[in-house]
């Protein structure tokens, strides 16, 4: 597949990734190569990025930090700070993330402020990660269960995407990236939402596919904005409440902890439904999408004691401007329209038609 080259960064995708990071690691531009990696990814993806390269496996150092959102903290920040400095990491240094989306968000946000930067390579392992998290140079953690309230903008030098990582993911992280590119389509792109809608028809070459496409939506649209000031922002659609109800599953123990996707889908039916009652999205878009997602995403059950929490959750959004809740929401599917205002009766109205759709 054909790499994604701008100013900012290039995109390389299977062999050729490999062939482009040989050729970056051989060059002897960077004093010490350090890879980020979770357990997760260190048992089960470290060894086939080894098997691609030219370079001795002692010519890395490796830093490993627990899996999960739950690790995505400061606290792990600092720990990884500290092992670079211990083990010599100068400005002159090279990170390369390899692992999901919390990986690329924490590592990505380690190399961001380093020494006051050094350069990182992202090696996205979950679909997720690949369409999204490794994407347009958004890095950071979390503060507490709120999602993402501490970090920074910095692209990566390069990312490399390897579809061959996805063969030992479990199918509910593989079923989580789908969320995202599901999104894609139905803020940006109804062309691609006719494309990936029936995920019943699609193979691993389709696939391919659209990971690449799915890919380059997002990158063009964050060429186009990259500091999210305004045609960014569509690619949030989903994730206001999204984003609420994911941070309040992680914090009660009472509730499962959902993966960002699960959260996501949830996200985008409800926010579908706003979009219906308040921007003109019509019924008959309204129920395909509750369709398409139902049938892709377990459902999640919601009591009316949850509803007011979740909305609290809201203000942290990082869309919110004084502080107004800004929703993303569909006109049709692929338009959208940004900062809309939405009342805490029609949020409520939402998590009821989830419920019961």
């Amino acid at each position: 597949m054909k790499s994604i080259i701008n100013n900012q960064h290039t995109i390389h995708f299977n062999s050729l990734a490999y062939d482009e990071l040989n050729v970056l690691l051989s060059s002897n531009t960077y004093s010490k190569t350090f890879i980020i990696t979770d357990s997760n990814t260190n048992k089960h993806c470290l060894p086939l990025l080894f098997s691609k390269l030219n370079i001795s496996w002692d010519g890395f150092e490796i830093i490993e930090v627990d899996p999960g959102e739950e690790h995505k903290t400061i606290d792990t920040c600092i720990g990884v700070w500290n092992a670079l400095s211990d083990l010599g990491a100068d400005r002159k240094s090279l990170i390369i993330n390899l692992g999901g989306g919390v990986i690329t968000d924490l590592g990505g946000f380690v190399a961001a402020t380093f020494k006051r930067g050094i350069d990182f390579i992202n090696i996205p392992t979950s679909l997720l990660a690949m369409v999204d998290a490794s994407i347009g140079g958004k890095t950071g953690v979390d503060s507490g269960s709120i999602k993402n309230q501490i970090g920074i903008i910095q692209s990566a030098k390069m990312i490399l995407v390897d579809s061959e990582f996805l063969q030992s993911l479990p199918q509910e992280q593989l079923r989580s990236g789908l969320a995202e590119m599901l999104k894609h389509g139905l803020a940006y792109s109804k062309a691609y939402w006719d494309k990936i809608k029936d995920l019943s028809k699609l193979n691993l070459d389709d696939l391919d596919k659209l990971i690449h496409e799915s890919i380059q939506i997002k990158d063009s649209i964050v060429q186009q904005d990259p500091l999210e000031k305004s045609l960014r922002k569509t690619l949030n659609f989903g994730h206001t409440i999204g984003h609420a109800i994911e941070s309040y599953c992680l914090s009660n123990s009472d509730k499962k902890t959902l993966l960002h996707g699960e959260a996501i889908a949830i996200g985008m039916i409800m926010e579908s439904y706003i979009s219906y009652k308040h921007v003109g999205l019509t019924k008959n878009e309204l129920l395909e999408i509750t369709t398409v997602i139902n049938q892709t995403f377990p459902k999640v059950h919601f009591s009316d004691t949850d509803y007011n929490p979740i909305i609290e959750l809201l203000k942290y959004d990082k869309k919110n401007v004084s502080g107004e809740i800004n929703f993303v929401l569909l006109e049709s599917i692929g338009r959208s329209k940004l900062d809309c205002k939405v009342n805490n009766e029609t949020i409520k109205e939402a998590f009821s038609y989830y419920e019961n759709s």
